[in-house]
């Protein structure tokens, strides 16, 4: 990566939706030192993007189709170790913030305050530090401290999740008993099968037994 004052910024631009890439590809392009040189639609056309060009920053959509992005971050480093990752996202909850940071991710943006806030992140990943969209910064360090409570790395709104899918309700009787939206409910579920790295219900039952979780919710 070059260092000097004047360096370019060399990235990819990885987003499932091509009118949002456009849109980004414009917002990046518009910096003098910044210099878009691809595209990419999913996780795998991100590798292969990455192994062509080794960009210095890849801004990189956290849902899109196909490969699940979160654990695939490990791989995509392999590709291009020296490539930054900024996650682009719509999940304004800090517990995918941390998830990615995580994983290897260097900065973390909502997708509505890209505007603001992206040039900002690429830069400071580029520049080797870390970065999260302000409005998220201190629940990240809540969400944190909880994870270092009981349920292993999952939070208590997904331990209540959690206990509810192990005792046989679907997402929407989730998200009626906790008073949120099926589609909050649907993403806390994929979240909790990722971090326990489980598929089926046996499975979560198991754990939720383990854990003492079953009868709190």
């Amino acid at each position: 990566m070059n260092t000097t004052a004047q360096a370019t910024i060399s990235l990819v631009v990885a987003d499932d939706h091509a009118v949002v890439r456009s849109g980004l590809r414009l917002l990046l392009d518009a910096e003098p030192d910044f210099e878009v040189l691809d595209e990419a639609g999913d996780v795998d056309g991100a590798r292969r993007k990455l192994a062509e060009h080794r960009p210095d920053v890849l801004v990189l959509d956290l849902n899109m189709p196909g490969e699940p992005t979160l654990p695939a971050l490990d791989g995509l480093a392999a590709v291009s170790p020296d490539t930054r990752v900024v996650v682009l996202t719509m999940f304004n909850e800090p517990v995918f913030a941390r998830e990615a940071l995580r994983a290897g991710a260097a900065a973390f943006v909502l997708k509505h305050a890209a505007d603001a806030d992206l040039v900002k992140a690429v830069r400071i990943a580029a520049g080797g530090g870390r970065y999260v969209q302000p409005e998220l910064a201190g629940d990240v360090l809540l969400a944190e401290e909880s994870s270092s409570r009981g349920g292993g790395s999952l939070t208590p709104r997904e331990q209540e999740v959690l206990a509810l899918l192990a005792m046989g309700h679907t997402n929407g009787e989730v998200a009626e008993q906790l008073c949120i939206s099926v589609r909050t409910a649907e993403t806390h579920r994929a979240n909790i099968h990722t971090k326990l790295g489980v598929s089926g219900r046996s499975d979560l039952v198991r754990y939720a037994l383990e854990q003492g979780l079953i009868g709190r919710a």
